[in-house]
This record gives C-alpha cells, structure tokens and sequence, in this order.
C-alpha cells in the first residue's frame, strides 16, 4: 500500500484535494498535527469535502507519534526541494510512504536532519521556482508510484 504523510498542513483545500487524490489512487493518508484546520463535520461540509468520509485519514498527535507508525508502514521517503534524490530515479517499493511537510515551512528541520539519506525531490527546471503548491506535488508523486506499478 501507498501512504501520503502531510505534517503539520496548514490549508484546508490543499488537504481536502490531497484526500481526493489519494482516494482515486488507493494510498492511506496520514495526517500530523497540530492543523491548521479542523476536521469537524461542520467545517468539512463548508470546505465541500462531500467525499472525506470516504478518504478516512489517519490522524496523529505530533510527528513523534507518526514516526513511531513509520516501521510498519512502509519505506518512508521525505519530499523535499533540498533532496539529493530525484523521485524519477529512486526504486519505490509497493510498501512506500511519501512525507510532506507544510505549505509554508516544508519538513520540520528535525526531521531533514535525521532523514538526510530519505530525502527525495520532485525535478524543477527552473530555477525562479522554489517549490510546487503541495497538492500538485504529492499528486505527481503517487501517479509517478502508480504509474510504475501498472506499467512496469
């Protein structure tokens, strides 16, 4: 199975749109707190996300906790602009686990340090771009794995 991991995601519509993709891609998405979102029914009814009762994220309370998940999840691969591996080039096995971090600050600096041989990047040509919007990013990253497993 496929996990998408979005630490500490900061706008609801990016989440919401990452909930759909991983829905249409069959992948489980975790989800780190703290938010800066709620996820009562209240505001997934505001935020339209009629579908998010299908998407059953897995919520945990801190990075701390999600990492002590991460074993038997799968091979854990953390997307950064700063990774020396390109998602084009690394092997994704079929037990993979694809770590956001937030909109604004990326993954927290803990977390690139520790995980510096699991950073992978998404390939951006040009260099006035610093980053892609996030949901665009993890939508290209599990058509990329699943695109590998149907065509391999």
């Amino acid at each position: 199975m496929l996990h998408v991991a979005l630490v500490e995601p900061e706008i609801p519509w990016n989440t919401g749109n990452i909930g759909r993709t991983c829905l249409a891609a069959g992948a489980r998405l975790h989800l780190v707190r703290p938010l800066g979102f709620h996820l009562g029914e209240r505001w997934l009814r505001r935020a339209g996300l009629d579908y998010w009762e299908h998407v059953e994220p897995v919520v945990h309370d801190s990075f701390v906790a999600f990492e002590a998940s991460l074993p038997r999840l799968g091979v854990p691969f953390f997307m950064s602009v700063e990774g020396p591996g390109n998602l084009f080039e690394v092997e994704i096995p079929d037990e993979a686990v694809f770590v956001f971090g937030s909109e604004s600050k990326g993954l927290p600096p803990a977390a690139r340090d520790r995980y510096q041989d699991r950073l992978v990047r998404l390939p951006i040509v040009d260099p006035r771009v610093r980053s892609l919007n996030l949901s665009t990013a993890v939508g290209i990253t599990l058509y990329e794995a699943l695109r590998r497993r149907c065509c391999a």
